[in-house]
């Protein structure tokens, strides 16, 4: 009797099955690749079916429509970070300026230097003909982003180390540089001509400078 006969149990996961167990994250990959690609009307549920290597069949038994799916991404590649972002708010030893500073970059290096950047600009765009999608994208990544850097924002408050203020209005200063930074990526940053404008990390130096140090200059004592 053979030794292939005597161990049966000792053979490899099958191929097939290890591939189903990753496939939902082949997919969220292929629609992610695509809707940044094509933009989100424009690509059909076949195009992410077959960029995966599945069929479209198979596609909706994982995500209901192209709706889902979409959310789906969106879940996946930014509102699943949040947790760890709070928990590192929590253990944050340093000051809040250097906070502020590394909540930029830090927003950079996990989303905006990735394909995930391209997701704002799809909600932006596909807001109107979507309102399901851009409620979901309100819910999963505006309001707890917003209040992750309330946090920061009101820690300054709080410790003296920055003036009073409004950070319900102040957060969007924050915000407000990241998103352009990610629809130029998207859109003029993607032409030849433009593509070496603007240098993500000196953009996010100078906007934190600004944003902590104002402009204008301050006297001598």
């Amino acid at each position: 009797m053979s030794l292939e006969i005597l161990t049966p149990n000792l053979e490899p996961t099958p191929k097939r099955e290890r591939r189903k167990e990753a496939r939902p994250r082949e997919l969220l990959d292929a629609a992610l690749a695509l809707f940044v690609e094509k933009g989100f009307t424009a690509t059909r549920a076949e195009e992410v079916a077959a960029r995966a290597g599945v069929s479209k069949g198979t596609l909706f038994l994982y995500f209901q429509s192209k709706e889902d799916l979409f959310k789906a991404v969106i879940r996946e590649n930014i509102g699943s970070l949040f947790p760890a972002w709070n928990e590192e708010l929590d253990t944050f030893k340093g000051s809040c300026t250097e906070m502020v500073k590394y909540a930029m970059n830090a927003w950079w290096e996990r989303v905006g230097n990735t394909p995930a950047s391209g997701i704002a600009k799809l909600v932006i765009s596909e807001a109107q003909n979507f309102p399901d999608v851009a409620a979901f994208y309100q819910a999963d990544v505006v309001a707890p982003g917003t209040h992750l850097l309330q946090r920061i924002l009101q820690r300054g408050v709080d410790s003296g180390e920055f003036r009073a203020m409004n950070t319900n209005s102040a957060v969007y200063t924050l915000i407000a540089p990241m998103i352009f930074l990610m629809m130029w990526k998207h859109s003029m940053g993607a032409c030849a001509a433009s593509a070496n404008i603007i240098d993500p990390q000196k953009f996010i130096h100078m906007q934190v400078d600004m944003l902590l140090n104002g402009m204008l200059a301050r006297s001598a004592p």
